[in-house]
């Protein structure tokens, strides 16, 4: 095994902060008089970092098979490893990637891990899993949806998942 090949880059994205326009029509005689707003920081879809998350869980796989440990999406303790965030360079910055978004995966629900390690770890589709799991393609793509957008919150959280504003 190379050191070349423990060299991760880290995972960034970024989002506007605009919020989109909204044509109004207002009939200026009824109108009440313009007062000024105070400006809220528009609240950031989830569903946008989906794509980045499921990076993130295919950079875990890399790094657990270069470590010699299968991926494991069970519930077992695992040891607190540091926040890894930066490139991971050495087999240690790899071990603690490794336990780090494992940690952070067995905070999810079972389902949800099911789904993240069948559609985005295996690469089954959609309609193997629904077929394996007896539910229909439409509950499994919207379930997928809702698991990325939770392991996305919880990868936040831990900055494991360092997102830019642009």
């Amino acid at each position: 095994m190379s050191a070349a090949a423990l060299h991760l880059p880290g995972l960034w994205a970024a989002a506007a902060t605009h919020s989109p326009l909204r044509i109004v029509t207002v009939d200026r005689a009824s109108a009440p008089e313009r007062q000024p707003a105070s400006r809220k920081k528009p609240v950031q879809s989830l569903a946008f970092y989906r794509k980045h998350t499921n990076a993130l869980l295919r950079r875990y796989l890399y790094a657990s098979m270069l470590i010699g440990r299968a991926p494991s999406l069970l519930d077992h303790p695992v040891a607190r490893g540091w926040a890894s965030s930066r490139p991971v360079r050495t087999f240690e910055d790899a071990v603690n990637f490794v336990l780090d978004v494992e940690r952070c995966l067995a905070r999810l629900g079972a389902l949800d891990r099911c789904l993240l390690n069948r559609l985005v770890l295996q690469e089954y589709t959609l309609l193997e899993v629904s077929i394996m799991l007896r539910i229909s393609v439409n509950t499994v793509a919207a379930q997928l949806g809702k698991a990325t957008d939770r392991l996305t919150q919880i990868l936040l959280k831990e900055a494991l998942l360092v997102l830019t504003q642009s």
